[in-house]
């Protein structure tokens, strides 16, 4: 590979660990840099998450030391995210991204209308929502469908999960964000175990840019907590418009 590919693939690295970190998404930069870079679809995909998983650990370690994590929803949630992610990944060749894409762009779509409209939401806590079907339905939602997802195609994945945190559970975004890398994590490792025990992760490739996704999602994750909800919220929209106009590239470009 070209020096200059090499490159821009550690910048694309440490930019994702950052969005990753604050908001999720960023395979929405590290995905496309490895595919521009010539690396087969298959191998971008699995040495993404090679990378991610390096970079969600360290910004769920960050998030956990400043910030309140929802133990009960995450830790659960994260052991479920390895088995669902993984058979994601083990169903992603017989399911078609054209299919999904439409889908994926209306969900989030609806996301990016929800959050403009309800600008209240993830501003503050509301402890209310939080009863035990609620927490029951949060844990099956990220730890089973999201997970699932992630290991069929993944852009938007800790979005949704945050998405997921504020609407059922009442979490503000940077609690919300800090329990969803714990359940990133799950995605990442399962969906990692299926691709790279079927031999597709370019391992040292993955390893140098790991360095500097955990670099971007150390700061990220700071960024996050120091900035607060109102930063993260912003960040959410721009993301969501951004995977949206990147999908829809996608399937009619």
């Amino acid at each position: 590979m070209a020096l200059e590919h090499v490159l821009l693939l550690l910048v694309a690295a440490a930019a994702a660990g950052w969005v990753d970190a604050v908001v999720g998404g960023g395979g929405l930069l590290q995905l496309p840099a490895l595919l521009v870079s010539g690396v087969p679809t298959v191998e971008a995909m699995a040495t993404n998450k090679l990378s991610s998983v390096f970079g969600t650990t360290s910004a769920a370690v960050a998030y956990a030391r400043s910030t309140k994590v929802d133990r009960q929803v995450a830790i659960p949630g994260a052991a479920l995210a390895v088995l669902s992610a993984g058979l994601g990944a083990w169903a992603a060749a017989s399911i078609s991204a054209e299919v999904l894409r439409p889908a994926v762009m209306v969900v989030l779509l609806a996301v990016a209308a929800f959050v403009t409209l309800r600008p209240n939401m993830g501003a503050v806590p509301a402890p209310h929502l939080r009863t035990g079907p609620r927490v029951f339905t949060a844990v099956a939602v990220a730890g089973v469908v999201i997970s699932f997802y992630d290991g069929i195609m993944g852009p938007g994945t800790g979005t949704f999960l945050i998405i997921a945190f504020t609407t059922i559970l009442g979490l503000d975004f940077v609690s919300a964000s800090a329990s969803a890398k714990i359940i990133n994590v799950g995605t990442n490792v399962g969906a990692l175990l299926v691709l790279g025990s079927q031999g597709y992760v370019n391992w040292a490739l993955g390893l140098a840019m790991a360095v500097c996704n955990v670099a971007g999602a150390q700061f990220g994750a700071r960024t996050a907590i120091r900035r607060g909800t109102g930063f993260v919220r912003i960040v959410l929209l721009v993301v969501v418009v951004a995977m949206v106009i990147r999908l829809g590239w996608q399937q009619f470009g």
